[in-house]
């Protein structure tokens, strides 16, 4: 059950005063976990980006072998003060990510460690930008996508769930959370049939999908559409990568206020917890490594969709 702990981080993000240091302050007491702040400066302002380390009983951080997931709250800002007040629906992905890892802090403390780490990263800015987008207005981030995945995706990670609100669109008509497919180094892979089975028993419910394309998983600001920033994370990485959007029927733009769910976020929690547990013990898998080898060797790499061109 992870509502708990996902009204206790909405609770926490929902003020002006909101922060890192705020965030920090509440794995105080799991004195395993491990928390660090980093604040970065960009055109738009700063934000605080937060790290949260949960380690494994055989994870790399201890010299063991079990894989690291990473679990990323990806958004603009959890506020766009002064022009609105309150909680913005952007911020759903950062109070699911920090409740994932304060759900594992506890599970920790209560006696079940997971085999392998868990790192969970976001970041707070509780006064973002905003920016036109169709059909309704997006959060802005006040640095850039690539200082954003610079503090966000690390080489320790072997996959990485991508939690973002994903309202803003009329692609999705789902209220609740919904899977991509698995992203890898410019491949749009199938979706994960381990991913999905864990979506069935998390909500037990028949899983839900949504298409992505090529352009929502090239970096942002070359001049194509995007969905929105989800798949941001799989420019940088060549571990696998898998979008959790957080999802409504209606249209709903990012910069909105009250239009946060705290039983979405809450499922959408719940089911990082326990993709977590079962891909540090290896029961889980993000993609068919042997097919993703057949299409290297029949079309070759698709890397280059990963990176900014030149003069863009």
């Amino acid at each position: 059950m992870s509502l708990q702990q996902t009204l206790q981080v909405f609770e926490l993000l929902d003020s002006a005063y909101a922060s890192g240091d705020r965030v920090k302050a509440l794995f105080r007491d799991y004195r395993h976990v491990e928390v660090s702040v980093q604040v970065v400066t960009g055109h738009k302002g700063s934000t605080d980006f937060v790290k949260i380390v949960i380690p494994g009983v055989t994870g790399k951080r201890g010299g063991g072998a079990a894989p690291t997931l990473g679990i990323v709250g990806r958004l603009g800002g959890i506020g766009a003060r002064p022009g609105r007040i309150g909680l913005v629906s952007d911020a759903d992905g950062a109070i699911a990510a920090i409740a994932s890892a304060l759900k594992l802090a506890e599970m920790q403390r209560q006696g079940d460690s997971l085999p392998g780490d868990v790192i969970v990263t976001t970041h707070i800015c509780p006064d973002a930008p905003t920016r036109p987008h169709q059909p309704v207005d997006f959060m802005d981030s006040p640095i850039a996508t690539e200082d954003m995945n610079e503090q966000e995706v690390s080489e320790e990670m072997d996959a990485v769930l991508s939690i973002d609100t994903t309202k803003g669109n009329r692609i999705i008509n789902h209220k609740g959370f919904a899977i991509s497919p698995t992203v890898k180094e410019g491949y749009i892979l199938r979706v994960a049939e381990d991913l999905l089975r864990v979506m069935e028993m998390t909500t037990g419910q028949l899983p839900v999908t949504f298409p992505i394309t090529i352009q929502d998983i090239t970096p942002y600001g070359n001049g194509v559409y995007h969905l929105n920033s989800i798949l941001q994370p799989s420019i940088a990485t060549r571990a696998p990568v898998v979008g959790v959007a957080i999802t409504s029927v209606g249209i709903v733009p990012g910069c909105g206020t009250g239009a946060s769910h705290e039983t979405d976020i809450a499922l959408a929690c719940k089911y990082a917890v326990e993709v977590a547990k079962e891909f540090t013990r290896g029961s889980c898998q993000f993609y068919d490594k042997a097919e993703y080898q057949r299409l290297l060797d029949l079309y070759g790499s698709l890397a280059h969709l990963q990176k900014r061109q030149p003069g863009v």
